[in-house]
């Protein structure tokens, strides 16, 4: 049985300054707490290399996504404070990606459109 995959991801990189970074991780663990009350979000969590910072995650669909920006609205408000956001991915569906363009706009992503593959 096929699966219609729906499922949005956004890829957020952060330059964070080592003066900042301590911070930046309890913005990020208050986001993760904050986070794992959406039922939409499928996974969800960051990652560090040095002074970079990268959230993974992924939702069931395009207003699961919007709807995560919401909730986390204020906390990524404090963590634009401590650092920049030095790309930004978005990934999924045609359908789903036409959903986020216009209130993604002023963040600037760059859109990936899935094409092939499946989901279980």
């Amino acid at each position: 049985m096929s699966v219609q995959d729906t499922c949005c991801t956004i890829a957020p990189y952060f330059k964070v300054s080592a003066e900042n970074l301590a911070q930046f991780k309890e913005v990020c663990a208050k986001c993760v707490e904050n986070t794992q009350k959406e039922p939409k979000c499928l996974y969800y969590g960051f990652s560090f290399d040095g002074e970079l910072a990268f959230c993974r995650e992924g939702y069931v669909d395009a207003d699961g996504l919007l709807a995560h920006l919401e909730n986390v609205g204020p906390l990524l408000q404090e963590a634009l404070q401590l650092a920049e956001i030095v790309r930004l991915e978005v990934h999924g569906p045609a359908a789903e990606l036409d959903k986020l363009r216009g209130p993604l706009a002023e963040l600037n992503p760059q859109f990936f459109t899935l094409e092939c593959g499946f989901r279980k």
